[in-house]
């Protein structure tokens, strides 16, 4: 049942992704087509998108506490697969926001109601794995992006490419249909706080304030990232297909990996030291802002893309243990709604600005550095990740303790 359940969602979330990215690797084809600047194309990536994903998510995920989780999200996948084939549709950049602004609000209603399945199925001590798991979604959802988003952008055009990723969301909808269930709650629920009530019952635990703030603050790195690398490599010469195959294996592949890498332990150190399901994840993100700057400063793109396979491969690194510790810091009524919180704090900063932040920046700098303008603005995440990491850090040295305070019905 376990496995199943997981097995399914990590299809949707995949779906999800694959949706919600294919756009980064299509950006150049639809800026030259609708002749948009990087400071439009990022709020079409961005923005557009966030603000409604984030909006949305908040009472979907309210009813969610409340509902059938499965069928809510099964019916969020067959919005955001209609609505991303409808992006192949449009003719005009309005037309492409409206279908961004349909993809965001279906694509909203998954997420969190899939992390509070996850949180009643596995206990605390695996929970850190089993968010892990869940969060190889993205990455199986980039690969798909990048090579069919790629491929089909390059041999039939940026529209077809959409058309496709719709299409294959609405055949995955139909095992969901027949197999995905609502496993249910370990007690009944009453009916779920005020969103306000909620989070700030959570939010006066001090590791959960670090790690809200943390995980925004990366997000903006991991969307900037993903959302302009496709483009800074397509400026320096690189086809689209070429490109997409490439970032598929370093972002997918070794993404997926490294993800799983990072549930697993935060699981392990933290049997012995709390702190650990966090500081590990802090300890990376040090790691990654040097040679995040050595890559955009390289010259040449190989050794550009030998620099950025690391951070590349642990842009994903942060996600089980920051799912896992905020279910575990909130009361099982509520936990869809603090995914939904979460998520709307990641994506209205981090997705919402993170990118039309970068293309603004890369605009501003083009008249000095040309072409070079993309490398020079992405060294803006640099900052970001040791920032993120002292947060990191914070919630570290207060975690045990504040999951320890949380009744013993919250946890397990």
């Amino acid at each position: 049942m376990r496995g199943a359940t997981l097995f399914i969602l990590v299809g949707v979330f995949s779906i999800n992704f694959m949706d919600r990215q294919i756009l980064a690797i299509l950006a150049e084809a639809i800026k030259q087509d609708l002749s948009l600047s990087d400071t439009e194309v990022g709020l079409l990536y961005g923005f557009a998108f966030a603000a409604v994903f984030a909006t949305a998510g908040i009472p979907i995920a309210r009813y969610a506490d409340r509902a059938d989780r499965a069928r809510v999200i099964n019916w969020s996948l067959v919005v955001f697969s209609v609505m991303s084939a409808v992006c192949g549709l449009a003719t005009s950049y309005w037309q492409l926001i409206v279908a961004r602004i349909g993809v965001a609000a279906g694509e909203a209603g998954t997420s969190p109601p899939s992390h509070s399945v996850i949180a009643d199925l596995y206990p605390v001590h695996r929970r850190s794995t089993a968010m892990a798991a869940f969060s190889l979604g993205p990455h199986v959802g980039l690969l798909l992006a990048f090579v069919v988003g790629g491929w089909a952008g390059q041999l039939w055009g940026w529209r077809t490419a959409f058309l496709v990723a719709g299409l294959s969301g609405l055949a995955f909808a139909l095992p969901c249909f027949m197999f995905l269930r609502d496993p249910g709650r370990n007690r009944p629920t009453a009916p779920p706080p005020q969103f306000r009530t909620a989070l700030s019952h959570l939010l006066v635990r001090r590791s959960a304030r670090h790690l809200f703030a943390g995980a925004t603050i990366f997000t903006a790195v991991a969307y900037a990232v993903v959302g302009w690398l496709p483009s800074m490599l397509m400026r320096d010469g690189l086809g689209i297909g070429f490109t997409g195959s490439i970032l598929a294996l370093l972002v997918g592949v070794a993404g997926g990996a490294g993800t799983f890498l990072g549930g697993v332990f935060a699981d392990r150190l933290g049997r012995r030291d709390p702190a650990w399901r966090l500081r590990v994840v802090g300890v990376v993100l040090l790691l990654m802002a040097p040679v995040f700057a050595a890559g955009f400063l390289a010259t040449g793109t190989v050794a550009t893309l030998a620099l950025l396979a690391l951070p590349c491969a642990l842009l994903g690194f942060y996600l089980g243990p920051t799912f896992a510790m905020v279910q575990s810091l909130a009361a099982q009524e509520t936990r869809a709604t603090t995914a939904a919180a979460l998520l709307f704090l990641g994506n209205t900063v981090g997705l919402g600005l993170g990118p039309i932040a970068i293309g603004a920046l890369s605009d501003a700098l083009a008249p000095i550095a040309g072409s070079g303008s993309l490398r020079l603005a992405l060294l803006a995440v640099v900052p970001l990740c040791l920032w993120a990491a002292y947060h990191y850090n914070a919630a570290a040295s207060y975690i045990g303790l504040d999951i320890a305070a949380v009744p013993e019905r919250a946890v397990h």
